[in-house]
């Protein structure tokens, strides 16, 4: 059995990334408009042992929202993290995993700044009927941002991710996808580029997953910001997230 922990979960990354095909990865994902599926990227026992129960403890700290025609659910946010979930930030800053990402993207990838609520963040359908309509993860930032979801909970046969490929481009027909995210299954695609939702969880299912997003310039024009900051707080995180985003550097907690 593998040793759970910190350590053991940094290890799994490494052999994970080591033992890919990356050719292929790379393939698919520039073939299929920056977007790629990795099933069990991590090993299920990995992700049972390390991940999941930390997700369960931090459900006392979700943030529940509910915005008719967009989006009905829970979520902890990176600030959460910082203080109660390491497993899932040494995860999201393993050099690498951000440097197999860069690679696959041609790109130098960073991680979001410590403002970004959604730069690492936990995301749970828990009670039926929640869902997140059709979006891309825009960019605000200067630059691109990639998100990365990977499957934490699935206990659902209504839940699942729709993807629709090539939806910007309309050069090529769309193709849907309907995905299951199993424990350790990975998502990677470019924010702007892949249009997405979740389909409405049923009676007595559940469906967790964490995301983590890297950027390829962390700088955000000042009214983009506010922006963000206000959709965040109203549609994810809640009123304190916003106080905690707008904290200078140095106060934040964790540092």
């Amino acid at each position: 059995m593998i040793q759970t922990g910190i350590s053991a979960l940094t290890e799994a990354v490494e052999q994970a990334v080591t033992t890919l095909d990356f050719e292929q990865v790379r393939r698919d994902y520039w073939g299929q408009n920056e977007f790629v599926v990795i099933e069990r990227f991590l090993p299920q026992t990995i992700v049972e042992e390390s991940l999941i129960p930390k997700a369960e403890h931090l459900k006392a700290h979700l943030n529940r929202n509910y915005i008719p025609g967009h989006k009905k659910g829970g979520s902890v946010s990176y600030y959460t993290l910082l203080e109660q979930g390491p497993e899932f930030l040494e995860l999201y800053r393993s050099p690498a995993f951000i440097d197999f990402l860069s690679r696959l993207v041609d790109a130098r990838l960073m991680l979001c700044p410590d403002t970004d609520p959604h730069a690492c963040a936990l995301y749970y359908y828990t009670e039926p009927g929640d869902y997140i309509g059709f979006h891309y993860d825009t960019s605000y930032y200067k630059g691109a941002r990639y998100t990365i979801l990977m499957g934490l909970v699935d206990k659902s046969d209504n839940c699942r991710l729709l993807c629709q490929l090539y939806k910007d481009d309309p050069a090529r027909e769309t193709k849907e996808l309907q995905l299951t995210t199993k424990p350790g299954d990975m998502v990677i695609f470019n924010g702007d580029k892949l249009w997405h939702s979740v389909t409405p969880l049923g009676e007595g299912e559940e469906r967790v997953a964490l995301t983590m997003e890297y950027v390829t310039n962390q700088e955000m024009g000042r009214f983009k910001r506010i922006y963000s900051n206000l959709k965040d707080a109203f549609g994810y995180f809640g009123i304190r997230a916003l106080w905690r985003g707008s904290l200078p550097e140095r106060s934040k907690p964790g540092r």
